[in-house]
């Protein structure tokens, strides 16, 4: 009984032995590209020509690699305004711009009395791409 008791722990140690060395690998596979989205807190649906509003986003990621980094880059598709950043710097369209915290304030001040829609596209430094649109009537 002694024996087959022996025999039993060395079948199940060797068994151990076996799955842990072909389990092994020398490549570690760290996940870097993680999914996001992109949200602003409720604005107003209508500007009249000369208001502002403030454009409070934030970046929203399934995870938290700190090497990843996120740009955008806006268009105004139609009526006219100025988007400037939180130090009053006019952002230039089409033009790709760091984003230095999930959560930024951008500030918009209408220019016209039409319907206005800005079109943004936010992206990781894996290519990843999001589109955000935002739109405001014309306030009489």
């Amino acid at each position: 009984m002694k024996r087959f008791a022996t025999d039993i722990f060395l079948v199940l140690l060797l068994m151990a032995v076996a799955c842990a060395c072909s389990s092994c690998s020398d490549h570690l596979d760290i996940k870097k590209e993680y999914a996001f989205s992109v949200e602003t807190l409720p604005l107003p649906k209508s500007l009249k020509k000369g208001e502002s509003v403030d454009l409070e986003f934030s970046v929203l990621r399934e995870g938290h690699y700190s090497g990843a980094t996120y740009k955008f880059r806006y268009f105004q598709s139609s009526g006219e305004g100025n988007l400037t950043d939180s130090v009053g710097e006019v952002i230039p369209m089409n033009r790709f711009r760091s984003i230095t915290a999930d959560n930024f304030v951008l500030h918009y001040t209408s220019q016209c009395e039409d319907q206005q829609q800005l079109d943004f596209v936010f992206e990781d430094n894996f290519g990843q791409k999001m589109e955000y649109t935002l739109s405001f009537a014309n306030k009489q």
